[in-house]
């Protein structure tokens, strides 16, 4: 039996659901015999009836349940299914992110996820390594399509800046009251050349921007800086690296112009723009980008971190002079997505073991379920019955009480039943299931280029250890049974 904890119940039920009889106290009395199951403690509910799971984040029961993660006030939350928690990628991948920073766990009775068990850690990580690398990939196949749809002039998307504005044909037109406070803005730090100064005069002499908000001096860096405003509209020339990062420059051979109507003269713009380039300082060259796969994590076992310096492909420790060639510790790492997860527990025998109780299991809620919905249909036959004046009032109590009763019975079973299956298959088909994703992302391994596999490596890997003998790769949220073992690879020389 698992060690007591504080868990808290997670009841999302749309007004659809509930119609169909799916019911929160179904949601609950499935989760509390969960909870039973594992010897934890249910501390907290939270309600969200009638609720959409479009975005949950800013509902009042949600921040009360974060809030109690953060003070330590539960340390897990059931629910029924990743759909009932949120349906919005983004915020199920927040709550996963809060919930590891405080070492909470999410479990997911009907996807068999339990984050409270190793292998449902490493399940919930990869899903989130496998879907960043599906989405990278959409992504990827969308931005293919922008500098077609940019060459042809087509809206790329975006807002047009000050002074212009897309039409119904997605043309940009000039705003006949925003183009004088363009004009202005070039011939004020034409005049004054100080973008600070500019944004302060604007202010003072009462124009503010589209949003209503006063100008400042990054906003006029950006206006002063735009070639739209000297008729040569520019697209496809940003991209957005996801992840919350800033927006990058592309390079200017993928740039797309196309023509449009000026606002001020390209004289004017460009020595503006002379201006702004004199004044601008050499920015600071950034740090290095990874150009090895395992870059800052492989590790010597004296606590110095490797390097390859140089033209010479091996990572090498400057204290202990350890080294080993890029190419060997990146197979080794390629072969530890596969086997990885291989422990002394056979999951197909595991699997053969369960499947026989969980068949009778189904098969017992089956039955209950289908007689649940015949006594249903009778107790409300005989209301219609009642209400038609078919059945006299001591009548109808003498044969409607025995099905209300008979009903309460098995909506109680039922959701007994459906507790007792989930924890099963939580048991029985996480490794199964974790195995699958480590082998299909061993599959697409060399599919994929240095930075998505570099982006996989930043998520599941947490060092790796070179020994005199040994290579021990640390993965994160590895089975106990491999870390105790330390899961070390034959160094090769």
């Amino acid at each position: 039996m698992e060690p007591t904890k504080s868990i808290g119940i997670w009841i999302r039920v749309s007004t659809e659901d509930q119609a169909k009889g799916d019911s929160p106290e179904h949601h609950e009395k499935r989760a509390r015999l969960y909870a039973e199951a594992k010897g934890w403690e249910v501390t907290e509910t939270y309600h969200l009836e009638a609720v959409s799971g479009k975005s949950v984040m800013d509902n009042s029961e949600a921040k009360r349940m974060l809030s109690d993660i953060r003070k330590g006030r539960i340390s897990g939350l059931i629910f029924s299914k990743l759909a009932r928690l949120a349906r919005n990628t983004k915020e199920l991948l927040e709550f996963a992110d809060i919930f590891r920073d405080h070492n909470a766990d999410l479990i997911s009775i009907s996807e068999s996820i339990d984050t409270s068990t190793p292998a449902g850690r490493l399940f919930y990580t990869m899903i989130a390594a496998m879907a960043q690398w599906e989405r990278e990939e959409i992504s990827s196949r969308i931005a293919a399509s922008v500098p077609i749809r940019a060459k042809l002039g087509k809206h790329t998307g975006g807002y047009a800046c000050l002074g212009y504005q897309w039409d119904e044909n997605k043309k940009l037109v000039v705003i006949e009251s925003e183009a004088p406070v363009v004009k202005l803005i070039f011939e004020l730090f034409l005049k004054h050349k100080r973008k600070e100064a500019v944004a302060r005069m604007l202010n003072q002499m009462g124009h503010r921007t589209r949003t209503g908000g006063t100008f400042n001096d990054s906003g006029v860096a950006r206006l002063l800086r735009n070639p739209t405003l000297k008729g040569m509209h520019l697209a496809n020339y940003t991209t957005h690296p996801g992840g919350g990062g800033a927006v990058v420059i592309k390079p200017e051979s993928d740039w797309v112009f196309t023509s449009c109507p000026a606002i001020v003269t390209p004289e004017l713009w460009d020595e503006c723009n002379r201006i702004l380039e004199e004044q601008t300082e050499k920015r600071k060259k950034p740090g290095p980008r990874a150009v090895h796969l395992l870059s800052g994590y492989v590790t010597c076992s004296c606590g110095q971190k490797m390097y390859v310096f140089h033209r010479d492909l091996n990572y090498r420790c400057k204290i202990c002079q350890r080294r080993i060639h890029v190419s060997d510790i990146d197979e080794i790492y390629h072969e530890q997505l596969k086997g990885f997860l291989l422990t002394e527990v056979d999951p197909k025998s595991f699997l053969q073991k369960s499947e026989s109780i969980i068949a009778e299991k189904e098969k017992l809620l089956a039955g209950i379920t289908e007689e649940s919905k015949k006594i249903r249909k009778q107790a409300s036959e005989l209301v219609t019955m009642r209400m038609n004046n078919e059945v006299t009032k001591d009548s109808f109590k003498e044969h409607h009480a025995p099905l209300e009763e008979r009903l309460q019975q098995l909506n109680e079973r039922i959701p007994e039943l459906e507790a007792e299956i989930s924890f099963l298959r939580v048991q029985a088909e996480s490794t199964e299931t974790v195995m699958t994703d480590a082998k299909t992302l061993y599959a697409n391994w060399p599919l994929m280029n240095l930075e998505e596999r570099r982006s996989i490596v930043e998520r599941i890997t947490e060092a790796v250890i070179i020994d005199k003998e040994d290579i021990t790769i640390r993965l994160c949220y590895a089975p106990a049974i491999l870390r105790n073992t330390g899961n070390s690879q034959p160094l090769l020389k």
